[in-house]
Formats: structure tokens, C-alpha cells, sequence
């Protein structure tokens, strides 16, 4: 048995087959009352949903329960493209230009290949929904939009995706490029029947007028109706201030909410005072930070030596002021990050130790409860009863097991039933039940 996709069984089988018993649940991941010294619960599932949450009577847990994940920022046009392109060895420019090259050799054939891949490899990892950038690099929409489009139908019922335009802010500062990629995006949620199936996205730092360009970023949003996913200050450079400027203009167009904004790994250049009052801001404004902690830590700080710096936004003063910040996948084997895969759970414990994000188990709610509310998904990720039995059970015994040496074994359970090695796409979606039998 795939260890990534079910762990060990005997210790849940007490006779009932669809009670987890013993388990850890998270307390940023409970929806239930329960008296704050309960540490271990028993779960009842039944009709692919959670049915009881019972207090257990043993005192040490047999695994962690939590949601399936979430992973609000990654890019799956992209994926698995390092060994033709090769790696930048941490020069951003070196990434974007290597890629940008590559781009024109893209067919739509080898975008959904790379992109089914990519679903596959999440979906094996228990991801139950997933958000993509796509390079969108002039007024037309790129080949990766229908492919996506085709994915995002093949997908549905299982895995939610939403994908966010990657645009060059100076490209959306083209009056009728802009209104023609907005256009296009509000199509898609047209044909979508959804509000945020397609979002507008920019890269955003320390561009030339950058307030005039913002301005016209957030027209074409509250115009067309879009959300924005950006891409705001991914360096180290202390004068990298985008991101608090979309904070005011956040609150100035009102839109709060339905702005996300990944990177902001300038905070961390920035004196502490300035940092906090950009995430104050963005708190009040109703601004969502997401950090990515594979791309960033490999792409950020000084390749000559040992980095000093630490690639990665300020998560624990963002939560110390009311935010709920997400960790997110964000590239996977190409130029921006020759390493990695769609397991959540690796980019999670990155940023556990980047970061000194503690107690870890707590912070398990930055792949779970904080993106869903970040995508608008119908069920938050909180666990409580009449929840979708959509969850991962991580086999570790203590907090501290979380981040085992290797991968964390986990059991993937789709509508209450254990996912197998083979359930990994929509052709092929066989459940193996009933829940450990």
C-alpha cells in the first residue's frame, strides 16, 4: 500500500469500521463545543459525512485529524518543466526569463499533460481544492485557460479549482489589454456559474507608477467583478512597499475579502515597526497573505554564501494581529523550484521551521481553515457534524511526529471512505470501503 495515500489500519478497527477513534483534531480545526482539556476524540462518519464527534476516554491520541488541504497559490502550467529549462539557482530574473522562453514551445497538449500530473499528484496527497496561477502574458488568453477550463470540468465533484490570470502589471496598465483580460475572465465565471472560478492576478513590485497602475488594476476588478490572487514584493528589497498600497486600495474600492495577496517576503527587510503596520492595514482591509515557503526560501538570500535572510513573509506577526494567513505550494520542479511535489503537508512543515510557526499542530489551520475561507468554498474546513467525511488522518502520535524525518504517512478519506493508490483522476475515481475494512 502507498504509505502517501494510507497509513496503518489495525489501531481504527475496534470493530467499527467507519469510527475513527483516538484521534487529535486541531483546536483552530474544531467546530464542535467540547471542554478545552478533551485531547482525543472519537469520529463517526456515515453517508460520506461526519456523523458524531465523541470525547474519547483514551489520554494519548493514535493520529491527527484534520480537513482535507487546501492550496490556495500554485502554478500548474508550469509543473515539471526544470528539466528542459533547468533550475535558476535563486535569481528570480534568471526563472522568469528561462520561462518566458519556454513558454512559446507550449502546446495544449503538453499543458494538460504537466497540469493532469500536477491534479493527480494533489489529489493522491489529499488536496481537495486548488488554486492556480496562469501565465497571461499579453491581451489574448493563453493555452493554459482552455486547458484548465477542461480540467476544471473533468475535476468536478471531487476536486474544487479556481485559476487566477498572471499578468504583468504593465500589461494590465494597457487600457484595452486590460479590458480584454478582465472580459475574458468574467466569461469564464459566466460559464462557470460561479464568482471566483477565474480571478485577476498581477506581479506587483516596485514597478514604475505603481499607483497609477494599482488604480487601474482595482477599476477592472470592481468593473468586471473580479477577485484578485497577487503576486506583491517577492524579494528582499526593504523598499518594496506594494503590498501596502493594495491594503488602501483595498479599503478605497472596497474590497474587501476578495483580495489575496501571496509572497510579501519584503516585510521581512523591512524594520519591524513598518512590517506590522503594513499587516495591520491589510487586516483592517480585509487583505488575505499567503506565504509560499519552497519558492521562496530557494529563490530568496544570497547564493554566494550561506543565506542569512529567511525567504518568507512574517506568518506569526500576521496571526498575532487577527489575519489567518494560508501556506501554499506555490511552483513545483521548474526554474523557480527544482524540487517538491503537490503534497501540501512538505510545503506546511517548511514553513513550520522557517518560521517557528508553534505550536505546529495549530498551525495545521494555514492548509486548511484559512484557504477555504480564502477560495469562498461552501464547507470552511472546520470539523463538526454534518462536515463532508473529506479528511486526512496523519499517523503521528505526538505534536511533534508531524514532521517526521520523510514523509508523513497519512490515510486520505474521500466521502468517508479511503481513497486507493489508483483513485488519483476523474476517470478513474474507485473508493476503497467500507472506512478500513
Amino acid at each position: 500500500m502507498n504509505a502517501a495515500v494510507a497509513g496503518p489500519r489495525d489501531p481504527y478497527q475496534d470493530g467499527q469500521p467507519q469510527v475513527l477513534r483516538s484521534v487529535a483534531i486541531p483546536h483552530t480545526l474544531r467546530g464542535f463545543d467540547t471542554h478545552p482539556h478533551h485531547r482525543t476524540f472519537d469520529v463517526h462518519l456515515a453517508q460520506g459525512q461526519v456523523q458524531r464527534i465523541n470525547p474519547s476516554d483514551a489520554d494519548e491520541p493514535k493520529a491527527w485529524l484534520i480537513s482535507a488541504p487546501v492550496d490556495l497559490h500554485t502554478h500548474l502550467d508550469k509543473s515539471y518543466t526544470v528539466g528542459e529549462v533547468g533550475a535558476a539557482q535563486g535569481d528570480l530574473g534568471t526563472a522568469i526569463a528561462r520561462m518566458a522562453q519556454h513558454r512559446s514551445t507550449w502546446t495544449a497538449d503538453d499543458l494538460h499533460q504537466r497540469m493532469s500530473r500536477a491534479l493527480q499528484d494533489a489529489w493522491q496527497h489529499g488536496t481537495r481544492a486548488l488554486r492556480t496561477h496562469l501565465d497571461w502574458v499579453e491581451a489574448p488568453a493563453p493555452l493554459a485557460l482552455a486547458e484548465f477550463e477542461a480540467l476544471r470540468h473533468a475535476w468536478r465533484g471531487r476536486m474544487e479549482l479556481q485559476c487566477a490570470a498572471l499578468v504583468p502589471l504593465d500589461v494590465l496598465d494597457d487600457i484595452r489589454a486590460g479590458a480584454r483580460i478582465a472580459a475574458t475572465l468574467a466569461d469564464f465565471n459566466q460559464r462557470a456559474g460561479t464568482r471566483d472560478a477565474a480571478l485577476m492576478g498581477a506581479f506587483i513590485y516596485r514597478n514604475e507608477r505603481m499607483d497609477d497602475k494599482l488604480h487601474r488594476l482595482f477599476q477592472l476588478a470592481t468593473q468586471h467583478n473580479l477577485s484578485l490572487d497577487l503576486h506583491v514584493d517577492e524579494g528582499l528589497d526593504a523598499d518594496a512597499r506594494g503590498l501596502a498600497r493594495v491594503a488602501q486600495l483595498t479599503t478605497h474600492y472596497q474590497w474587501g475579502g476578495r483580495v489575496v495577496a501571496g509572497h510579501a517576503c519584503s516585510l521581512m527587510a523591512q524594520p519591524r515597526d513598518e512590517a506590522l503596520r503594513t499587516l495591520v492595514a491589510c487586516q483592517r482591509a480585509g487583505v488575505h497573505l499567503v506565504a509560499l515557503p519552497t519558492t521562496n526560501a530557494y529563490l530568496q538570500g544570497s547564493w554566494q554564501d550561506t543565506p542569512l535572510e529567511r525567504g518568507i513573509t512574517r506568518l506569526r506577526e500576521a496571526w498575532a494581529h487577527q489575519m489567518t494567513p494560508s501556506v501554499a505550494t506555490d511552483n513545483v520542479a521548474d526554474p523557480f523550484y527544482p524540487y517538491g511535489c503537490y503534497d501540501l503537508l512538505e510545503s506546511w512543515s517548511l514553513a513550520v521551521q522557517l518560521a517557528h510557526l508553534t505550536p505546529a499542530h495549530e498551525w495545521l489551520a494555514a492548509i486548511t481553515t484559512h484557504p477555504a475561507q480564502a477560495m469562498g468554498l461552501p464547507w470552511d474546513g472546520r470539523l463538526r457534524v454534518g462536515a463532508p467525511a473529506d479528511l486526512l488522518m496523519l499517523h503521528a502520535a505526538d505534536p511533534w511526529s508531524l514532521i517526521p524525518p520523510g514523509r508523513l504517512p497519512r490515510t486520505v478519506i474521500r466521502a468517508g471512505q479511503v481513497a486507493t493508490p489508483s483513485a488519483l483522476g476523474p476517470a478513474n475515481p474507485t473508493l476503497r470501503g467500507p472506512l478500513f475494512a
